[in-house]
């Protein structure tokens, strides 16, 4: 039987009169305890312990381990069901706990978290580093529960954070469900509101099209042809890669006009997808065209170069 009053006693964790040589005493303690014992204390550490160093620490600790008898304990953290009394400086500490929970909770699959996730991601008065790492979080668990709030995430017109729809965008490529395909296009076809001010949502919208690996069908393709035309170079980018993994027959032939972008990175990515799409010809044409500046000649003879290494590299093995 563990005596947790002697653990904390010997880590300093009752007065906290030391946090770093509580930290070490904490590390210590895998030279002395069983991985089931470990779990045992560590789960007591974050139901027992308000400082935010030692949470911090104790979690990376259980996260090492992942034992799913370690959630609630992570989930009374994120919730802030133990009711901490704090300075103003500790509750910005104690947001980093409560996200890095959410962290060790998705490593955990427990699909048990998925509704507690929402109530975080869904609290719009909730810290956005709070409500980016549930969204991520939903998206590592893989519960297609959690797909039409995520949904409702991305879509909500008054939703004033872009950076908990860009998660949730993100979210809804890893769970990989068909049901988001729709509002995804119909974000990035769309001319309103936060889209036109920040470019990574629709990078990241165009990233989880990507992921559900629908880009053959011409609701999606449209969407990702329209973006090749995007203001922003990294967005187009993205486009490019969206389109060259997507298996249609004509991304070759909307992508080869990039090849003469006013964007330096915008055509070397585009040569990229064809070479990878149609091969060497490609880079051929590139070289021998006047049309196509040097800089891209430069990155086309550069992909001959390692071309040619790995057909010697396979000519001799």
């Amino acid at each position: 039987m563990l005596d947790f009053a002697s653990i904390m006693e010997k880590c300093g964790l009752v007065e906290l009169k030391n946090i770093t040589r509580s930290i070490r005493k904490i590390i210590t303690l895998e030279k002395h305890y069983t991985r089931d014992e470990l779990v045992l204390i560590y789960n007591y550490i974050l139901c027992n312990v308000k400082s935010p160093e030692i949470l911090m620490h104790t979690i990376r600790c259980a996260d090492k381990i992942r034992d799913n008898s370690t959630l609630d304990a992570l989930l009374d953290i994120l919730l802030m069901k133990n009711n901490f009394e704090c300075s103003q400086e500790e509750k910005e500490n104690f947001i980093n706990v409560r996200a890095m929970s959410a962290k060790a909770i998705a490593h955990l699959k427990d699909t048990a978290a998925v509704t507690p996730l929402l109530y975080c991601l869904n609290n719009k008065e909730e810290n956005y580093k709070i409500r980016l790492a549930c969204a991520d979080a939903l998206g590592k668990l893989g519960d297609r529960y959690a797909v039409a709030p995520l949904i409702e995430v991305v879509t909500d017109q008054n939703e004033r954070s872009v950076y908990v729809k860009e998660s949730a965008a993100c979210a809804l490529g890893l769970l990989g469900d068909t049901r988001a395909v729709e509002p995804l296009v119909n974000i990035l076809n769309s001319s309103k509101g936060l889209l036109n001010r920040f470019t990574f949502l629709k990078e990241r919208v165009i990233e989880a099209l990507g992921k559900l690996k629908l880009g053959s069908s011409e609701f999606v393709f449209g969407a990702l042809k329209n973006s090749l035309m995007d203001e922003s170079a990294q967005v187009r980018i993205s486009a490019i890669e969206a389109i060259m993994n997507s298996e249609h027959p004509q991304s070759s032939k909307i992508i080869k006009p990039l090849l003469q972008d006013e964007d330096e990175e915008v055509r070397k990515n585009a040569l990229i997808a064809l070479y990878n799409l149609d091969g060497r010809d490609i880079l051929d044409e590139v070289i021998s065209l006047p049309i196509y500046k040097d800089s891209l000649k430069e990155e086309a003879e550069d992909l001959i170069a390692e071309y040619e290494e790995e057909y010697d590299v396979k000519k001799r093995n």
